[in-house]
């Protein structure tokens, strides 16, 4: 009989989607079962899943399974207590990110339930799993300093235990990778952001440099592109019209657009605060697309330091976006003077065919041992 997995993912956003979508399609010696709440109310859905999942009507959680892997956003410790069949079962936790890290904006409070939570979980898995060293270690270092504020009954060694029991595991990039783009000198730009209209993505710089390229003397043509909310931030409705007739691609794009524009773009732009892997940087780098970003978050795991820049983080908002927007365009002039030649795909080693084999060996060792022992 092949081995039973029940995959939960308690706020199925587009890359927790991505990541599922992939795993399972590859890995089909098994026979997966999934759980999935939608992304929305994100603080209910963090902290009230496990009521949902344990006293609702879900059938699938009364069967037997050999594994569960669960996202870190999975209240598992308590579904387990509401579920005893899934108590001990072995469990990897997969962190597509985590709360310590995320940059929190102005009108945002962190819940502190939330990566108490994630602790929780951790805790209790098998193996942790995170799509960046990033990841881990900004987990590692929010972890041990929220729990060196609680007054007592940390148990001793729980952050060493946790440590001991995770390594990094990128989400699989599930789609052909192209040698990156060569540019002979002058040839125009071809500029995308492809991101979350999201304030962690830091919009307000991105838009900055659009401007800046539309008033400079650089021949260029621009998309930015994404997935858009209601509270979307403000600045995507403050474009000039100068920009706007500069832009090939404004909004939310069909997946078969999305391919024609990555296709048709020579340089990808992030200027985010918060990526913990990069999904789009890294799948607009698989159509041979130039990165630019920022030398921070989990970019310099597999972007060339040459398309780096840096951004010191003290001083106002305004300064620091002036900065940012100075340094990429630093980028952009010599990239349209001098050209790029390097051909090497450093998003290469992300390509489902080099990752999928560690996740299907570490799913068939969890419930070999498993099967042993029952």
């Amino acid at each position: 009989m092949a081995p039973r997995i029940l995959l939960l993912s308690s706020y199925h956003a587009q890359s927790h989607e991505y990541w599922a979508n992939t795993i399972t399609h590859h890995i089909q010696d098994v026979e997966w079962t999934q759980l999935t709440l939608p992304a929305r109310f994100f603080s209910w859905r963090t902290r009230g899943n496990s009521l949902t999942w344990g006293l609702g009507d879900y059938p699938q959680l009364a069967a037997e399974y050999d594994l569960i892997i669960a996202t870190s956003m999975v209240d598992i410790s308590a579904l387990r207590g509401f579920r005893p069949n899934l108590a001990t079962v072995p469990l990897i936790v997969y962190f597509h990110e985590n709360q310590f890290a995320y940059p929190w904006s102005k009108h945002q409070v962190m819940d502190i339930n939330i990566p108490l939570t994630s602790i929780y979980s951790a805790a209790c898995a098998d193996q942790v799993l995170f799509n960046s060293e990033y990841n881990r270690q900004s987990f590692f270092t929010g972890a041990k300093q929220l729990l060196d504020k609680m007054p007592d009954g940390i148990p001793a060694n729980l952050i060493a235990n946790i440590r001991r029991n995770s390594s990094v595991l990128p989400v699989p990039l599930d789609l052909p990778i192209t040698p990156t783009l060569t540019l002979a000198p002058k040839t125009p730009l071809k500029v995308v952001w492809n991101h979350r209209w999201e304030y962690d993505k830091n919009p307000e710089a991105m838009l900055a440099v659009f401007e800046a390229l539309a008033r400079s003397n650089l021949p260029f043509s621009g998309a930015i592109v994404g997935q858009s909310f209601r509270d979307s931030p403000k600045c995507f409705k403050q474009i000039t019209p100068r920009l706007r007739a500069c832009l090939k691609h404004f909004g939310y794009l069909s997946a078969s657009d999305y391919r024609s524009c990555l296709n048709d773009s020579t340089i990808v732009l992030s200027t985010a605060w918060h990526d913990f892997q990069g999904l789009a940087m890294q799948m607009a780098m698989a159509h041979g697309c130039i990165p630019i970003a920022p030398n921070r978050v989990a970019y310099s795991e597999y972007i060339p330091s040459s398309l780096l820049y840096s951004v010191a983080d003290n001083g106002s908002k305004a300064a620091a976006i002036a900065e940012e927007c100075e340094q990429i365009l630093n980028k952009f002039e010599y990239l349209y003077h001098n050209g790029f030649a390097e051909q090497t795909n450093s998003v290469s080693d992300y390509h489902q065919s080099q990752l999928i084999p560690p996740y299907r060996a570490l799913i068939a060792s969890l419930v070999k041992s498993y099967k042993a022992t029952t």
